[in-house]
């Protein structure tokens, strides 16, 4: 994992807190939850001591929250991982509260940070939610659609090929196991092509329920693509997925 920028680290370390607190109401108290985060990071020149350790607190900061049990669980369905990082980075920001660093070692070109904080779980629960909510609220409605596969666009590739990209709405594997039949094909992405008169020319399928390498299943959220050739006489094409 690339580690973050001394100049970034240095920014999220500002404002760290090494001193006791106030007792919290006891509504307060019944939200509030301890979270650890632990970093060793080893370096090398041009990087300082001082800026190492930076950014080994500044990693374990990172890790307190997107290791954590409650973020983990309230993002399990999320498979996202740019948007899992920039939620743990909002929410380092904005509701991390009295981060402490209880221990720093360095040996060699290697050094340790451990934190602790704590997080108000209904806040960062309504951040959560808030966030997930604004992101899909901000994808594209997609040109076709059933319950387990979305099509997200369709584009004019290279050398007579049409581009499709789709999104996973359910994990595809369950379609070929159990339900081995008739509802299999609704992990398919189909695409009908048509000469000038519109009579049609050829068609194809791409059993959309692995990865593009074949070896892994698609899980919710996840995004892919597939390129069709057209056969000769192709003037138009119809892309679809089975309702």
């Amino acid at each position: 994992m690339k580690p973050l920028s001394s100049a970034h680290a240095a920014a999220v370390l500002t404002g760290i807190l090494i001193v006791g607190h106030a007792p919290p109401t006891a509504t307060a108290e019944q939200n509030r939850l301890e979270v650890l985060g632990v970093y060793r990071y080893a370096y090398q020149e041009p990087v300082s001591l001082a800026d190492a350790k930076k950014i080994a607190c500044a990693e374990a900061i990172r890790l307190s929250v997107d290791s954590s049990r409650f973020f983990m669980d309230a993002t399990s369905h999320v498979i996202d991982p740019p948007f899992l990082r920039d939620l743990a980075q909002k929410i380092i920001s904005g509701s991390l509260k009295d981060v402490q660093i209880i221990e720093q070692s360095d040996k060699g070109q290697t050094v340790s940070c451990r934190v602790r904080s704590y997080l108000d779980q209904e806040e960062v629960r309504a951040v959560i939610v808030s966030e997930i909510t604004r992101g899909q609220a901000g994808e594209p409605p997609g040109l076709d659609q059933n319950r387990t596969l979305k099509i997200l666009s369709v584009q004019e590739g290279k050398e007579g090929t049409v581009v499709v990209v789709y999104k996973a709405l359910k994990r595809l594997d369950w379609l070929s196991t159990a339900y081995d039949g008739s509802l299999r094909e609704t992990a398919d992405v189909m695409i009908e092509y048509y000469n000038e008169q519109g009579i049609p020319v050829g068609a194809d399928r791409h059993p959309a329920r692995l990865k593009p390498d074949g070896t892994e299943v698609m899980n919710p959220g996840e995004i892919s693509s597939r390129t069709f050739r057209k056969p000769p006489g192709t003037k138009s094409y119809r892309v679809w997925i089975v309702k």
